[in-house]
């Protein structure tokens, strides 16, 4: 896939137009001030842009997931932050939920966040366990006619302004990982507290923090899924939430990659733009190389979950390629840029620490690796 329909074109174009007019100018403030873009987010719902493939039967914009691809890294480019909100409710809540729910309870817990009157988390890692999602050690006690959770969840962007979260927790402790089920959660709710923001290095205007639940009592209706069935819930949702994060790492990279260009055509030096440099020419190849073949991974890994094929290494692929590709165009932009690139003046800083996390959070590059290699290796077994 090479080009884009036209329909997918128009959703980019209005995306495009969405991030130049409500996003990029108020994204610097929001950053420096830890700002939830609330009217920004509203905007999203407004656009269709919070259940991008889910159906409309269920408050969804019914488009597939390249459509949802390239919204992201349009909202992105605006705004990290936003991007990161955008993919959460989409990938991580909308998506599982869609899936695994059942007909009753997609009525409470996936139409009014698909058609965005309410935004969702997803809790999977611990303090304890990052990459280990097997180990959990949130517990899940049946008391009969209710489940009562204990434990705590950590890194839960989304955390202080969601309305429900999809939580893991282990059910069945002699099963290992296949004792772990998911379970639908309000929140607020009695038993469940909110750790602190966390104070970020990037993507500074969504909220990131602990879910603490002591003795927290859901209903038994409010399981995800089957019994034990939490672990490959968790898993298949990461690889489709690593589409939507390698569209985020994409939308930095090209914001970064836009400034860098933007700004060598109007800085003079020696007598001239400093575009005219080939030092600063090789840069700005290297970058856009980089930038456009990590978006080919992301639109093919995108295009095959569209298909019904299996898209677990290209989505690892995906996520690896791009997320290390915003760190490397956005590392490049500032050094195209100098002093000026240092400063919040100018918007390459805040690319440059948005682009990091995308190598961290929902698989870090080194689980990208052993996720692909795994899967290469299968065909030579």
């Amino acid at each position: 896939m090479f080009t884009l329909s036209e329909t997918h074109a128009e959703i980019q174009k209005m995306c495009r137009d969405f991030a130049d007019k409500d996003l990029a100018p108020k994204a610097a403030k929001h950053d420096q001030e830890h700002l939830f873009p609330k009217e920004q987010v509203a905007k999203l719902t407004e656009l269709g842009l919070m259940g991008v493939a889910v159906d409309e039967k269920w408050g969804g914009s019914a488009l597939d997931n390249l459509a949802y691809a390239v919204a992201m890294e349009e909202v992105s480019r605006g705004c990290a932050s936003t991007g990161v909100i955008m993919s959460v409710n989409n990938s991580l809540y909308c998506d599982p939920v869609n899936k695994f729910a059942t007909d009753a309870q997609k009525e409470v817990w996936l139409k009014p966040f698909a058609s965005g009157q309410k935004l969702g988390c997803f809790a999977l890692s611990e303090p304890g366990n990052g990459s280990d999602a097997g180990a959990a050690s949130t517990v899940a006690e049946d008391k009969g006619d209710h489940w009562v959770l204990n434990g705590t969840k950590a890194w839960i962007t989304n955390g202080y302004e969601a309305d429900a979260a999809i939580v893991f927790a282990t059910t069945d402790k002699s099963m290992k990982h296949k004792g772990i089920s998911a379970f639908l959660v309000p929140m607020p709710t009695e038993g469940l507290s909110l750790g602190k923001k966390e104070d970020k290095l990037g993507i500074r205007a969504s909220s990131t923090c602990n879910l603490i639940f002591e003795d927290c009592k859901i209903p038994k209706d409010n399981m995800l899924g089957e019994p034990g069935f939490g672990f490959k819930i968790a898993m298949g949702t990461l690889d489709g939430g690593r589409i939507g994060i390698a569209a985020q790492a994409l939308g930095i990279a090209q914001a970064a990659l836009d400034a860098a260009a933007a700004y060598a055509n109007e800085r003079q030096a020696f007598g001239a733009p400093i575009a005219k440099l080939q030092a600063i020419q090789f840069k700005l190849a290297d970058m856009a190389t980089q930038l456009e073949s990590a978006r080919l991974l992301t639109w093919r890994a995108a295009a095959l979950k569209d298909q019904g094929a299996k898209y677990t290494k290209e989505a690892a692929m995906a996520k690896l390629a791009a997320s290390e590709a915003a760190t490397f165009v956005s590392h490049q932009a500032i050094q195209v840029m100098g002093g000026n690139g240092y400063v919040t003046e100018y918007p390459a800083e805040r690319h440059y620490r948005d682009a990091r996390i995308t190598e961290i959070y929902e698989g870090t590059s080194e689980i990208q690796r052993l996720v692909i290699a795994g899967n290469v290796l299968k065909s030579y077994a």
